[in-house]
């Protein structure tokens, strides 16, 4: 089974919207464990508009499956997760700014910067690194050469393909992850992926390994409720 790893950056985006504690990003983070999660996924960004420096401490006493801190590698950044000790941290190249993460690494472009920060987290926190690429079998090939244990996928442009051609919007996570395979890189996915679309996508992609889905779990769990939520994305990752 695919491992679902819960992103509750919108959670925080709604507590923050009004101040105060509600909804509690530690209590959402329990009971989606409690109904199954494999793990959290958190993504600071310096803004902190959703979530904040300060609950990523907070959340670490909590989460007792796997932490997946997401995040454009500064120092900010980087003292954080030495001082948290996540079991994963996966590296993106958002800017300060960008609203959402929307590309990949060219990694080849930032290679030694990337093989250092590797070693950097790897040294001080102990963690598992997953590198955030595109469907593209050389960025894949050239992410095993910075040390990094993993990749995730940046998955926007299946989703957004899914619709019109399903075969042909999967067919380059397919080769991804192959390559994966090929340089000995666990391999994650996430960005847009639904209730919809994962089905196909997990069924179809060799060697993945975890998924990371926060905007449209939570947008689902408006409806259905999270504890029936987090089992409908379980019985997808299947």
């Amino acid at each position: 089974m695919v491992s679902l790893s819960v992103n509750i950056n919108k959670v925080a985006t709604l507590r923050n919207a009004r101040g105060g504690n509600m909804p509690d990003v530690c209590r959402v983070a329990i009971d989606c464990q409690r109904y199954g999660a494999m793990g959290i996924t958190v993504h600071p960004r310096p803004d902190e508009r959703h979530i904040r420096r300060d609950d990523v401490p907070a959340l670490r006493r909590v989460v007792t499956t796997e932490f997946n801190i997401e995040g454009y590698p500064d120092e900010r950044l980087l003292r954080l997760v030495a001082e948290v000790k996540p079991e994963q941290v996966t590296l993106v190249p958002d800017a300060p700014g960008v609203l959402t993460s929307c590309a990949g690494w060219p990694v080849e472009q930032h290679a030694a910067f990337l093989t250092d920060v590797v070693a950097r987290i790897h040294e001080q926190a102990g963690a598992r690194v997953s590198l955030f690429v595109d469907a593209d079998p050389h960025q894949v090939a050239a992410a095993a050469t910075t040390g990094a244990d993993r990749v995730e996928l940046y998955t926007g442009p299946y989703a957004a393909a899914y619709a019109a051609d399903r075969e042909a919007a999967v067919k380059p996570y397919v080769a991804a992850g192959i390559a994966a395979q090929d340089a000995g890189l666990g391999l994650n996915a996430g960005h847009d992926l639904n209730l919809d679309n994962l089905p196909y996508f997990v069924a179809r992609v060799p060697g993945l390994k975890e998924v990371s889905i926060g905007h449209a779990l939570i947008c689902d769990a408006l409806y259905m409720g999270l504890k029936a939520t987090i089992a409908a994305y379980l019985a997808a990752c299947r």
